[in-house]
């Protein structure tokens, strides 16, 4: 695909380094995608994002469908331009927001017929009108439309969703394929190199995600992801499925876990062949006043920051914490302020970055292991405080 490469630079047993090159810049993986859900995430400042060194964001194709809409969008000229990022963006396809509206929709192998939770209007969700609305966003790589299942499932019920996902996955590359040969009505391409990622799926049973991988892989995408975990499994099964699914795609191409993101999961699951991830982890922790630190887990709701001059981590360079103590934030959270969201989302994404900057840099000098040792030790410090 053009404008489109992945290069895998080094590895260290299962963990790869890489570099993943689109039409709006570069992206060092393995890589930590914030999610911005509405084109913003939330309590931070695009400017911000671009100072912690973010190289690229995660975009909820059902919220922009939803608001403003994305032929709206594709007439201010897509979505990079009309958020003000210019570095890479992934979207979503919708769907596992759909498919989590329960009582609001139903599902057939044609797609999803929902009603939006804002006013209760009528939506059909294909997996056509999924890559028309990606197309015209305009996102640097837009996800299939896929069906996503709780945890527990049967098995029944993962074959038969794994397989739908299958005809949809087709179904999407088709279309994506005819925008791009050729004008559609309608559809207003605002990015001609967008790419786009196969997902995998099957629940816990690996039987179902080899299936699920040898036809996803056979359509041909520029990128593979493993969906339908961190819906409620046992860590274990996580790491497992993630693991034997990783060794099975193809390794030229990235590999994405979509939705998983405690700093262990990250460490982890770079082990396992994993080049990228999205969590709203940090970002929703931080409004609740949860922050990661070298240190182990804050609540910063605690009593016992309420004169804690110290800043929340001494290892962290961030602005949070080279200006600000603990008391001070605490005082801000209590007190209700936006400004403690915006300073602990900071920090917590901070954090979130470090971390992938050390994993790179312990895969280029083959000390990935250590490093993995290491934050496992340091695990059982990083629950919460009480």
């Amino acid at each position: 695909m053009p404008g489109f490469r992945f290069t895998v630079r080094a590895t260290d047993g299962a963990a790869r380094l890489g570099e993943l090159q689109t039409p709006h810049g570069v992206v060092q993986t393995p890589a930590f995608m914030p999610v911005g859900t509405q084109g913003a995430v939330k309590a931070t400042r695009q400017r911000d994002l671009e100072e912690l060194g973010v190289e690229i964001i995660l975009a909820n194709t059902y919220h922009l469908l939803l608001r403003p809409g994305d032929e709206l969008i594709a007439r201010r000229g897509g979505l990079h331009r009309f958020i003000g990022w210019t570095h890479p963006i992934l979207t979503d396809s919708g769907g596992y927001q759909v498919f989590s509206l329960a009582e609001r929709r139903v599902v057939t192998d044609e797609g999803a017929d929902f009603r939006s939770h804002l006013d209760g209007s009528r939506h059909v969700l294909t997996p056509e009108r999924a890559t028309d609305i990606q197309a015209r966003l305009g996102s640097d790589i837009a996800m299939v439309l896929d069906e996503c299942l709780a945890f527990p499932a049967t098995r029944e019920a993962a074959a038969a969703s794994m397989a739908r996902s299958v005809r949809w996955a087709e179904r999407c590359r088709r279309r994506l394929l005819e925008l791009r040969s050729k004008p559609v009505a309608d559809v207003t391409v605002t990015n001609r190199g967008q790419a786009q990622f196969g997902i995998v799926q099957g629940s816990v049973f690996q039987d179902l995600r080899d299936e699920s991988v040898d036809a996803t892989a056979a359509i041909g995408f520029e990128g593979y992801a493993i969906g339908g975990l961190s819906v409620g499994e046992p860590i274990e099964h996580m790491y497992d499925v993630t693991g034997a699914t990783a060794r099975r795609l193809p390794p030229e191409w990235p590999r994405y876990l979509m939705g998983a993101g405690t700093p262990e999961d990250l460490v982890e699951c770079v082990a396992r062949g994993v080049d990228m991830f999205d969590c709203v982890l940090p970002t929703r922790n931080a409004r609740n006043g949860q922050l990661f630190t070298s240190e182990g887990r804050i609540n910063i709701k605690n009593a016992r920051y309420a004169e804690d001059d110290r800043p929340l981590d001494p290892e962290c360079g961030c602005y949070t914490c080279r200006h600000h103590s603990r008391a001070y934030l605490r005082h801000l959270y209590m007190a209700g302020e936006m400004t403690a969201g915006a300073l602990n989302t900071l920090h917590n994404l901070s954090f979130y970055l470090d971390t992938m900057r050390r994993i790179r840099d312990a895969i280029a000098f083959r000390t990935f292991d250590r490093l993995r040792q290491e934050f496992l030790r340091s695990a059982s410090r990083l629950s919460l405080d009480s």
